[in-house]
């Protein structure tokens, strides 16, 4: 039995014919009108969409028996965190929570990381840079500076799995050009709708992903980027002196946001080559990854805990860099009163334009 072909509008989803007056298809709803050419093309676009498929493979490498004999983990019997350091570094407070963690046990059972980048800054540095973050912050309580102290800075290796890989991406958007004009009876307004397509690859280095759940993501990636040119292969001797977390969250379930920042970061690289429209809309992304490795590394990290009306205050900065990341409080009537003092002056500025405008 024969069978009628359907087209619906790409604008309004109405059913769409095909006008022999002006040999385009055109809807008899809202006046649009396709080459033929392009509408099936469109049709094949929407029907068969390319699927995504964002897989990885990971860094599996382990602790030989002599570097486990040179380091202790110590847990934190309140928050649970669990650190990693060498057999001569006393480890007398958590630095997530400021709790001592009196236990120490052999390592057992730990990923040995690819990579490490050292320590460049001192526990000096990260102080003064604490000093400097106060500055500046004219909403910040006077006597937060005057009695707010350090109660703990430590260093800590922070783990972090690296993602490399190669993408292909396909991606559609709507996009619009609007024409408006008039005459001497009419303002008339000519909207073209357009289907855009783009595809092409990218390739992704080091894409890093906090492997510790007791690290804020948010406060992490403040603190990047990162030199991995002064990256250098694990060895148990960086951790001396320092702390190194021991990573809770793996690389397959890190793989989820490794793909979020890579689908982040195509979608802008390409939706920048979408230009000349009055309005653009993501319709269809489908990213293809080959190639994709995750390694584990650890990161250098300054954690600063400090101490005001008994509550704790945790800032970060950067141990290669010195980029410097942080939560302040806020004094409420310094806010307020930059508040009226913003209104005071842009009240008379409106009440002008408004006289000037007409409106008042």
């Amino acid at each position: 039995m024969p069978t009628m072909q359907s087209y619906q509008c790409p604008c309004c989803g109405g059913a769409i014919t095909f006008d022999s007056a002006s040999q385009n298809m055109k809807c008899p709803y809202c006046d649009s009108e396709f080459e033929p050419e392009a509408l099936e093309q469109y049709r094949e676009a929407m029907t068969t969409p390319e699927p995504e498929c964002m897989q990885w493979q990971t860094s599996e490498s382990q602790f030989e028996e002599s570097e486990q004999q040179t380091l202790c983990a110590y847990r934190c019997q309140s928050c649970g965190g669990e650190l990693i350091t060498d057999a001569n570094t006393a480890a007398t407070h958590c630095p997530y929570c400021g709790n001592p963690v009196v236990l120490g046990e052999r390592l057992d059972g730990a990923l040995k990381p690819d990579y490490v980048i050292p320590f460049k800054l001192d526990k000096q540095a990260a102080m003064n840079a604490l000093l400097a973050h106060y500055k500046g912050k004219k909403l910040l309580p006077k006597v937060f500076r005057d009695e707010n102290y350090i109660k703990e800075i430590k260093g800590i290796y922070v783990p972090f799995w690296l993602f490399d890989a190669d993408v292909s991406a396909d991606l559609r958007y709507r996009a619009t050009r609007v024409r408006f004009w008039s005459d001497s009876r009419y303002n008339y307004t000519e909207t073209r709708h357009y289907l855009v397509s783009r595809a092409g690859s990218l390739s992704f280095a080091k894409v890093p992903v906090d492997g510790s759940s007791k690290m804020p993501d948010d406060l992490m990636e403040s603190l990047e980027p990162y030199d991995f040119s002064q990256a250098v292969d694990f060895h148990t001797a960086y951790l001396a002196g320092f702390l190194a977390d021991k990573y809770d969250v793996d690389a397959k379930q890190s793989m989820e946001r490794a793909n979020d920042r890579i689908r982040r970061s195509t979608q802008d690289t390409f939706a920048s080559t979408v230009i000349g429209y009055s309005s653009v809309i993501p319709e269809h992304t489908a990213l293809q990854v080959k190639n994709g490795t995750a390694k584990y590394a650890l990161f250098p990290v300054w954690l600063l805990t400090t101490k005001w009306n008994d509550q704790l205050y945790t800032f970060a900065m950067n141990g290669q860099t010195g980029k410097f990341a942080g939560d302040l409080p806020m004094d409420k009537k310094a806010f307020f009163r930059w508040l009226f003092g913003m209104t005071a002056v842009a009240t008379p500025i409106i009440l002008i334009l408004g006289r000037v405008l007409g409106f008042l």
